[in-house]
């Protein structure tokens, strides 16, 4: 029985990371990019550095928020897809030092 309680756990701690999905961001339309954030919550877009040739950079793009980490908050960002160089979205990033310091709540409209 501990047996199975101990996998059960595992996998529970386990798939919301094998469940996030991965785009190639220069594939998609900037439109079609937002919504696979928004419909999704979060998700890794892939693309060519701009300053390194021949280098793919991934990170991680979220809706709000919500699906940060506790020190973390999401911070606009800009990822180049095939209709818009700078597609607006939303990405994690640390809290400042200041630890009374709010994050200002970008606004992006999807």
């Amino acid at each position: 029985m501990k047996k199975l309680i101990c996998i059960l756990a595992t996998l529970l701690v386990a798939s919301p990371a094998l469940a996030i999905s991965r785009y190639n961001a220069q594939s998609m339309t900037c439109a079609a990019a937002r919504q696979a954030v928004l419909s999704q919550r979060a998700v890794i877009f892939r693309f060519p550095s701009r300053r390194i040739q021949g280098l793919t950079l991934y990170d991680r793009y979220v809706r709000d928020n919500r699906q940060c980490d506790p020190h973390e908050y999401a911070a606009r960002a800009f990822i180049p897809t095939k209709d818009d160089a700078r597609c607006p979205v939303l990405a994690c990033e640390p809290l400042p030092e200041d630890s009374f310091a709010r994050p200002r709540r970008p606004w992006i409209p999807f």
